[in-house]
C-alpha cells in the first residue's frame, strides 16, 4: 500500500503489484472498508467491481479497467488496474499516514475527463449534450454536460446492463491509452432497477451498430461460462436480472429513458 485515494466514501488505497521485475499502480479497495447501504447488501461492493469488469471483458465493452479479487494487506478486496497518469502527477493520493486537506482533491485522475462538465448554459461546447440544468453554489445558471462521444455511447449502454447506480463525472477518465474508462462499479447489478448516470443526454437515441452488436455479445456471455463465474460474484436474482436487462435493451435498441419522478442522477454528479 502506498497511499489513499482523495475523495472516496469506502476506503480506497493506492497500491503497487510487482510479478518479477514488472510493476503497475493499481487500486485495492478491501471488503472491510466498505461502508454499509441500505440498499446494497453488505461486503458485496469488491466482487460487483469484478463483475462488471468481467462483463465489459467477456463481451469486448473496454469500459472498465482490468479488476480482480485479492487478499491485501486489509484482507480481501477489488485490485483494479491504474490507467490514468502516474499518481505523483497529479492531486489523487495522500501519502500513508497523512491527513486530506478539506476540499483537496476531486477523486480519481482528472474529473470527466474532458468529456463530462459543468458549465454556465451560454457556455456549452459545440455538439455536446445537456443532461439537466440547474444552480450552483452562489445560486448561477450551470448546465450539467457530456460530450457526443463514442466512448460515452458505449460507456452508457454498458451502464445500463449492469444497472449502474453510480455514474458520476468523477467516475471517468481518460487513461494513457486516449481511451475512456469506466472506475467505481461498487454499486452495481442490484435486481431492482436503479441506474443513475450523467450521462442522460443519449436518453431515447437509437442504438449504433456497434452497441448492438456488444449487447448480442454480452446476452451469449451471460448465457454461457460467464455466468457460472458471475454466480460466485452477485446473486441468481441478481444474474437474471442482468440477463433480462439485456434482452430487453436488444428489444428496444433505445437507450433507455429516466424514471419520470425517480431519481436519476447520482449525487454529488462528480
Amino acid at each position: 500500500m502506498t497511499g489513499r485515494v482523495l475523495g472516496a466514501s469506502n476506503t480506497t488505497l493506492l497500491a503497487r503489484v510487482t510479478s518479477g521485475e514488472r510493476s503497475l499502480a493499481c487500486v485495492y479497495k478491501p471488503v472491510a472498508g466498505e461502508a454499509p447501504l441500505w440498499d446494497f447488501p453488505d461486503g458485496t461492493l469488491a466482487g460487483r467491481e469484478v463483475a462488471a469488469a468481467l462483463v465489459s471483458e467477456a463481451a469486448g465493452w473496454g469500459v472498465v479497467p482490468p479488476t480482480v479479487l485479492r487478499e491485501g494487506e486489509f484482507g480481501l478486496g477489488s485490485v483494479q488496474a491504474w490507467v490514468g497518469p502516474p499518481p505523483d502527477d497529479g492531486p489523487y493520493v495522500d501519502p500513508p499516514g497523512t491527513r486530506r486537506r478539506a476540499g483537496a482533491g476531486r477523486g480519481l485522475g482528472e474529473p470527466g475527463a474532458g468529456v463530462i462538465d459543468v458549465v454556465a448554459p451560454s457556455r456549452v461546447p459545440d455538439g455536446w449534450l445537456t443532461v439537466v440544468q440547474g444552480e450552483g453554489y452562489r445560486g448561477e445558471a450551470v448546465s450539467l454536460v457530456h460530450a457526443d462521444d463514442p466512448g460515452l455511447v458505449r460507456m452508457a449502454a454498458f451502464d445500463a446492463v449492469a444497472n449502474n447506480a453510480d455514474r458520476k463525472g468523477g467516475h471517468v477518465l481518460r487513461g494513457l491509452d486516449d481511451r475512456i474508462y469506466g472506475v467505481d462499479h461498487g454499486l452495481t447489478f442490484h435486481d431492482d432497477p436503479k441506474l443513475r448516470t450523467v450521462l442522460w443526454g443519449f436518453a431515447g437515441r437509437s442504438f449504433d451498430d456497434e452497441v448492438v452488436v456488444l449487447l448480442e455479445r454480452t446476452a451469449a456471455a451471460l448465457d454461457g461460462d460467464l455466468a457460472d463465474v458471475l454466480s460466485t460474484l452477485l446473486t441468481d436474482d441478481e444474474l437474471l436480472a442482468a440477463q433480462l436487462r439485456v434482452e430487453r435493451l436488444l428489444e428496444r435498441r433505445r437507450f433507455p429513458k429516466p424514471p419520470p419522478g425517480g431519481r436519476a442522477l447520482p449525487w454529488p454528479p462528480f
